[in-house]
């Protein structure tokens, strides 16, 4: 008797806008690379652009815009009773621009990975690119890391590192560190996917196989 097909991994991907993140990502699973199932893209913003190219290449969408209800505890139980209906293994933050409150975080514990645009615990919440400037780093980068009630100190899966250049605006520092997300986030999806990522009893991050999990941005000088 033939073996049973064994069914892929299932994301959900949260979006506020563009979703470049979640592109890069799908268009992994479309080339095979990383052996998962995008169940669903669902945006907390009307209109987002991200939505419009996920219903392009035929995935469910949805928008559970925030605005729409009275408290984050009712837009979160919305949002993850959205989520429970596509029985996700993972939900994969790529510029979801909300804090999640704590019960929505516990109750896919283990399971919500987000990427954020620093160099963990460098610079968490927001204008990271500003702050790096403002500080002198000579290196600048982005953090793969599951989710905790504590914003943006989650175990960290990946990183991705830019040099930042005399030159360097906020702007111009984020248009460089954002083709390493696109680097970084779809490879962590793909351990994801093939069950390489687990989390050690002190709430540091192994990745079976891989022995380093920082990622460069090679920069013409």
């Amino acid at each position: 008797m033939p073996a049973a097909p064994v069914s892929r991994p299932r994301f959900v991907i949260l979006i506020s806008g563009q979703g470049t993140n979640m592109q890069a990502i799908v268009d992994a699973c479309r080339r095979g690379e990383c052996p998962a199932g995008i169940a669903a893209v669902i945006s907390s913003r009307q209109g987002a652009p991200g939505i419009a190219w996920a219903h392009s290449v035929g995935i469910p969408t949805q928008t559970i815009a925030h605005g729409d209800y009275p408290s984050r505890d009712a837009f979160d139980a919305a949002l993850a009773a959205a989520i429970d209906r596509h029985a996700p293994d993972f939900v994969l933050l790529a510029g979801f621009m909300r804090v999640l409150t704590p019960g929505f975080v516990q109750h896919f514990r283990g399971r919500l990975i987000n990427v954020h645009p620093s160099l963990l615990p460098s610079f968490p919440g927001l204008h990271t690119h500003a702050q790096a400037l403002a500080t002198g780093v000579q290196v600048h980068g982005c953090t793969v890391h599951f989710v905790t009630p504590l914003l943006d100190h989650g175990p960290i899966i990946a990183q991705g590192v830019v040099s930042v250049l005399s030159a360097d605006r906020p702007e111009t520092l984020a248009s460089r560190l954002l083709k390493v997300e696109h680097i970084v986030y779809p490879r962590v999806a793909t351990w994801l996917a093939e069950g390489r990522v687990h989390l050690t009893a002190d709430q540091r991050v192994v990745v079976d196989g891989v022995d380093s999990r920082l990622f460069f941005l090679e920069q013409r000088t």
